[in-house]
Parts: C-alpha cells; structure tokens; sequence
C-alpha cells in the first residue's frame, strides 16, 4: 500500500522552508501532496492561479510530489485523497502550540490520520510567507528565501499594486 502524505498550506508564497519540509516529506512517503488552501478569509497576496504556477513550477524536480488545492476541513481532503498523515512543518517553538492544538483536533475529527511534525534545516527556521512580503513590501532583498521566480513574482506583484 503507497504511504502518501499531504502538506497543506496556503503557500503565499511558497518559500525555502516549504521546499526544505517537501524535500524532507519525499525520503518518509511514496506521494506527498503539496495541497494549497483556498481560504480567502486569510486575505492572500496572491490568488489561488498564481500560488499554483508558482508551486508547480518549484515541486516539478520531484517525481513523487504532486499538486492540489483545497477548501473546507483538511481530513475530510486528506482522507478523500486516502492519505495517511498531514506534514507540517515547524520552525520554532511558537509554532509548537498551535500546530499541536490542530494536530489533536484533527485526530479527534479522524483518528486514522496522523500529524507529522518536520523540521526545515537550521538556515529556513526564521522564513514564513508573511516576513518575506514584508520584506519584499519595503524594498529589501528576498533572493536564498524563495525561488528566483517566486522574488520576480513578488516584485512585479507588489508593484503593480
């Protein structure tokens, strides 16, 4: 039976970290799923279009990895795609509490899914989504964060704001 994982999130946009959580996903699970929510409430920066063209192009160096998005609750998705085990990745202790609140209330909604927690290597713990667009917002350089088109994707995004 093929062990497949989903790693969910709203990947706005995907980062290093995320690529470094994926790399590390692919060595545990035959099929990861990079499965981006479509949770406009969070009010993305980028639309759902644009946040798949960038993933899609970041993930394509894996065979095992593939592309989806998402709404509504995660296990109802990850057991619809008759995965496992939910990856998320965490880069502090401040991440810890929340994501151990959504790993129990996930295994309560569907106990036959697990939370897998991975680390990113030393050099990503720092990096989410929203300290790179603030970044990118007030001029500063974001190359090593993201991938060469995602900073090119940033730039002309916010420019043409």
């Amino acid at each position: 039976m093929r062990r497949i994982a989903v790693y969910p999130g709203s990947f706005d946009p995907i980062t290093n970290g995320h690529l470094d959580v994926i790399e590390r996903a692919t060595r545990l699970f035959d099929e990861v799923i990079v499965a981006i929510a479509e949770n406009d409430a969070k009010h993305p920066l980028f639309t759902l279009k644009e946040r798949r063209e960038m993933a899609a192009q970041a993930i394509r160096r894996w065979k095992n990895v593939h592309l989806d998005d998402f709404s509504g609750l995660l296990v109802e998705y990850v057991a619809a795609r008759k995965a496992c085990a939910i990856i998320r990745g965490l880069r502090a202790v401040s991440d810890f509490e929340f994501e151990f609140q959504m790993a129990l209330m996930n295994r309560k909604l569907n106990p036959e899914i697990e939370t897998i927690f991975l680390m990113p290597r030393e050099d990503y713990t720092y990096l989410s989504s929203r300290i790179i667009k603030e970044i990118a917002r007030l001029g500063g350089n974001v190359d090593g964060f993201v991938p060469s088109w995602v900073a090119d994707a940033l730039i002309k995004k916010l420019r043409d704001k």
